[in-house]
């Protein structure tokens, strides 16, 4: 057996087996090697049999015997059974799905079982338990689990499970791999004397301990060293690539904060000294040959548009290279028309008087302004006409959503990109944006997702990151409560008193329509036509309730925005659609339906939609359930003081994928582990840093091997 062989070549396996592994991902005996577990069942009481309890996970050490294969009663699942007995007593034990067992396991042979007890018509039994044969018995219950000298290992892994496939059948199928030595026959990528320089395991030592620890101090350190390796990985391929994008030139903008005065005269409010900062750091980018690479990140409502419109007003106030008229271009992408909108109307607001020219690119259509009729306002004018205008350079300022990036938008002098709540966009979205020029632009990124020092260090390796870390003058803290079914009546009588004062409330259901509920799997949540109707008639019918969703056409969402911009709608029930951007000063209220069907992150951006004025606001969590896990993990949000502390709380508590999308970032479990762990990612980092700056990482045919294996398209940072 090789490692490049199909997973199919370690042992039979049933067609429903193979299509849960491919689901794994799992294709080749590698891949099946380095399928890791999640956590070790170590937790399990170690009885005699006489003692198990329905209901209990125990471990128990017997002789088995009885040893068949055959098919379940009902539904005739393939099953293995056999009996297990002590000096005490006896126990059944049954796997379903899993008739290898009886083959595998010898009649009569000492085991280590463990599993939950069951119990029916007063006969005990283990179903699916985990089984492994051993060399010998414990003596006494009180003593080690294996006894001292014994071979066999403490730590029993748990795998992460598909439907057809148990962690039980990873369990023996690795371990059969371990005895035929397959793990040593793989070269250890990360050098020598950095494994040294950190204590970490070589790999094939690191394989042993991860599936078949004996001890805890070898799981975690196994773990420790392939965290390690996928953090210094990231690293190193971001340091090699930031090197190569500071080689590209790019315009440079000799501007100065003085120079923005005119700008900073419109901003209806002052500027914080984060912002202050922040515009002063890319002012300060933009006088060097190479591009800027830089990551602005700031809680929502922290002023990130306001450092954006000040550095595109630089750019556009310079002129292109030798020459004594135009100006450089800026494109700003955001991933909503709605937001699009609302960005191409602050820029108007900004720029009016200054001559320069501003567009908005959507799917719905194009506009520009200021128009001929009223040089105060925009118009529409077609696709072609912009698009010959941008082509041409007489538009310096374009705003819009993917539309940006359709290949018959070209610009003359791109100086400035600017890509608003940056996860939204894909991968390739991002980098088209940068390749629009000859000269690669400027690059400013903006998310409003708190990230943690850990999450930053490691997935922006390659951007200079700027933090707004402090609210505008006059935005007050959200009142956040957590409403339970009980407390919905009580809830809705204070909504109805803002009201009254002249506020506006949004209302966020998880679903647009109802669901079936005789639909298997659906989800049972409240939809946004369903509680909009209800609202409308039964709870607020004083006052004007609308409703926005995805489904609705471009124009139509326009008009519901428009409306309850104006003041016109009171109660605007929708779904998500409204997390990023929506910038309604009035609304103070936040309704949030199903709250526990929500990442925290959303919840904290969709929060974000009422602290856009100086009025009090409040955020109203309504839960269907009262599970005190829920209802913990909900209460976060009532007690962060900020989106960072609530970034920091989820990545100890439950890791970082609900915050960090990590399917679009391509890290694994246990590399989330390591970001919790700020010395680790920060000593990949350094060895990374030195390798990448030397090229050192030449030197090592396995690293270079590595780096060139990646995607030669892949952009700068892959978030």
């Amino acid at each position: 057996m090789k490692l490049s062989d199909p997973v199919t070549s370690v042992s039979r396996m049933t067609p429903i087996q193979q299509n849960a592994l491919k689901n794994l991902g799992i294709t080749t005996v590698r891949d099946l090697l380095f399928h890791f577990p999640t956590r070790y069942g170590d937790a399990a009481r170690m009885t005699t049999i006489d003692s198990l309890l329905k209901g209990d996970t125990a471990v128990v050490y017997g002789k088995i015997e009885k040893l068949k294969t055959g098919k379940a009663f009902i539904k005739k699942i393939p099953m293995a059974e056999g009996t297990v007995n002590d000096d005490t007593g006896t126990v059944r034990c049954i796997w379903f799905n899993q008739p290898y067992i009886a083959k595998m396991i010898a009649e009569g042979a000492l085991v280590r079982v463990e599993g939950k007890v069951s119990e029916r018509n007063g006969n005990r039994s283990f179903l699916n338990p985990k089984i492994e044969a051993v060399a010998s018995l414990p003596s006494a219950i009180g003593m080690s689990l294996f006894g001292e000298g014994s071979d066999d290992h403490h730590l029993y892994p748990v795998y992460p499970e598909s439907r057809g496939i148990s962690s039980n059948w990873f369990f023996h199928a690795i371990q059969k791999m371990l005895r035929l030595n397959l793990h040593e026959s793989i070269q250890d990528p990360i050098p020598t004397e950095i494994l040294k320089k950190y204590n970490l395991p070589s790999l094939a030592t690191a394989i042993v301990w991860i599936h078949a620890p004996k001890k805890e101090d070898n799981a975690l350190a196994a773990r420790k060293r392939f965290s390690f390796e996928e953090i210094f990985f990231i690293q190193l391929e971001k340091q090699i690539a930031k090197r190569e994008y500071e080689a590209n030139h790019s315009y440079k903008i000799e501007k100065s904060y003085s120079d923005l005065k005119f700008l900073t005269d419109k901003f209806p409010f002052t500027l914080t000294a984060g912002q202050i900062n922040a515009i002063n750091g890319i002012l300060d980018d933009f006088k060097k040959p190479r591009a800027m690479m830089r990551l602005l990140e700031g809680d929502v409502g922290s002023g990130k548009t306001a450092v954006a419109a000040a550095a595109a007003w630089a750019t556009v106030s310079s002129r292109p290279p030798k020459q004594t008229f135009g100006a450089l271009q800026v494109a700003y992408m955001a991933p909503t028309e709605i937001l699009a909108t609302q960005h191409f109307e602050s820029f108007i607001k900004y720029f009016v008087g200054s001559g320069i020219q501003i567009a908005l690119i959507t799917s719905s259509g194009c506009r520009k302004f200021p128009s001929k009729v009223n040089p105060r306002s925009w118009t529409t004018i077609s696709r072609a006409q912009l698009l010959k205008w941008v082509a041409n350079g007489e538009i310096p300022v374009l705003v819009g959503t993917h539309s940006l990036i359709a290949e018959s938008v070209k610009f003359k002098h791109l100086a400035f990109a600017v890509i608003d709540e940056q996860h939204r966009f894909g991968i390739r979205q991002r980098q088209k944006l940068i390749r629009k020029h000859p000269k690669v632009p400027h690059l400013l990124s903006m998310t409003a997702t708190p990230i943690p020092r850990t999450l930053a260090l490691t997935l922006y390796g390659d951007l200079d990151l700027t933090v707004l870390d402090e609210m505008p003058l006059g935005r007050k803290r959200p009142i956040t409560e957590i409403v339970l079914p009980k407390d919905r009546e009580a809830t809705y009588e204070k909504i109805r008193l803002e009201l009254k004062r002249g506020r506006q409330a949004y209302v966020i259901c998880p679903r647009i329509d109802e669901p079936d509920p005789a639909k298997e799997g659906v989800l049972l949540a409240r939809s946004v036509k369903a509680e909009g109707k209800m609202l409308q008639e039964k709870v607020f019918p004083e006052f004007k309730v609308g409703i926005l969703h995805g489904k609705m056409k471009p124009a139509e969402k326009d008009a519901v925005m428009k409306e309850f911009n104006k003041g016109s709608i009171d109660v605007l029930c929708a779904t998500s659609v409204v997390e990023v951007g929506v910038n309604v000063e009035n609304a103070t209220i936040i309704v949030i339906e199903g709250a526990e069907r929500f990442g925290l992150s959303q919840l904290h951006q969709l929060r974000g939609r009422v602290i856009r004025g100086t009025h009090q606001p409040y955020c109203y969590i309504f839960s269907e359930t009262a599970s005190a896990k829920s209802v913990a993990r909900l209460k976060s949000l009532v007690t962060a003081r900020n989106g960072f502390e609530l970034a920091e709380f989820d990545l100890q508590n439950r890791g970082a994928g609900e915050l960090t999308g990590r399917i679009q970032w391509g890290v694994s479990d246990i590399a989330m582990e390591a970001l919790k762990n700020l010395k680790m990612v920060e000593a990949a980092r350094t060895e990374a840093t030195r390798l990448a700056l030397t090229d050192d990482w030449k030197e090592y045919p396995l690293l270079r091997a590595r780096i060139e294996d990646t995607d030669k398209n892949k952009p700068i940072h892959f978030e």
